[in-house]
């Protein structure tokens, strides 16, 4: 009973955050550019050969920093499963590696974020506005693919089906 009111408090007390959480996550998505689609469009953006260097050699550090952290977090987190799956649960073991796990993934997230921003210092305002034109484009035009199967299926005549026979 403790176990399940505590779990009400938590996701009580979490969800204006949640919230919040998500709101920044947005901006921040916005914000930034994925490091693959600034590869991916460097011919539309007039990337320099100077500027595909840096981005590889940041992607490069990155990769070096982070592999590390994300082996590092494997082993806390799979304690954590362990912990939560028996029938009772050692609330203070539980917390520690709570904490643990999400030190980590914080670490994780900053070390993803030094590298975006550093992606994006790259870059020109000419090159971001770009981006953002074809970040959109992209947005607009996979909106649009959902919504074609959807008229595509409703035009469709339907197949001359004889009724099923009777027993």
């Amino acid at each position: 009973m403790r176990i399940i009111l505590l779990a009400l408090v938590l996701c009580l007390t979490t969800a204006p955050s949640a919230g919040a959480q998500a709101k920044t996550d947005d901006a921040f998505a916005r914000a930034m550019f994925d490091p693959q689609f600034v590869l991916k469009h460097a011919q539309a953006i007039a990337l320099t050969t100077t500027q595909r260097r840096a981005v590889l050699d940041e992607l490069k550090t990155a990769q070096i920093a982070l592999a590390p952290l994300q082996a590092d977090m494997a082993e806390p987190a799979m304690e954590l499963q362990e912990l939560i799956e028996g029938t009772r649960i050692d609330e203070a073991k539980a917390l520690a590696k709570i904490d643990r796990v999400l030190k980590l993934e914080n670490e994780v997230k900053k070390a993803q974020a030094v590298f975006i921003i550093r992606v994006k210092n790259i870059l020109t305002p000419e090159q971001q506005a770009k981006l953002r034109a074809l970040r959109d484009a992209d947005a607009r035009e996979e909106g649009a693919s959902r919504e074609e199967p959807a008229r595509t299926t409703a035009r469709q005549p339907k197949p001359n089906v004889p009724p099923p026979l009777g027993p």
